[in-house]
């Protein structure tokens, strides 16, 4: 019987690329806290994940090893955050407080992830050995 890794952590490591997308997004954000006119940036994790579920099914196929490897895009899922203060006079609606624990909370979204990859993997390991060894 055959493993089909897609269907074990396929969701997953998607997920990593889609809350990775947001920290840089988020980072972006903080970066340009003093950027006058600048307007904050997020990535709805569901459209996005909608969007990379839609795409499996419809993904594209290369057919020379020169052609542009296809990579998830979570722009589908980018929109502007609703500023949460008023506007400081210069157009800038970045709130750092808000965009820190943005960041905070996907990162350690991100860390859990992984450590549910992880026991995905360690747990495959195990029955391909045989439940020998680790």
């Amino acid at each position: 019987m055959a493993i089909s890794l897609d269907k074990l952590i396929g969701f997953h490591q998607k997920a990593l690329t889609v809350r990775n997308d947001r920290m840089e997004m988020i980072a972006g954000n903080l970066a340009n806290a003093n950027t006058p006119g600048y307007k904050a940036k997020d990535i709805d994790f569901k459209t996005a994940m909608q969007s990379a579920q839609y795409q499996r099914g419809h993904s594209l196929t290369t057919t020379d090893d020169k052609h542009i490897k296809a990579k998830m895009q979570s722009t589908d899922a980018v929109m502007y955050r609703s500023p949460l203060q008023p506007d400081t006079g210069d157009g800038n609606d970045v709130d750092v407080q808000v965009e820190r624990n943005e960041f905070l909370d996907t990162g350690m979204r991100y860390q859990a992830t992984i450590q549910f990859l992880n026991g995905k993997i360690k747990g495959m390991k195990k029955a391909i050995s045989g439940g020998q060894g680790g």
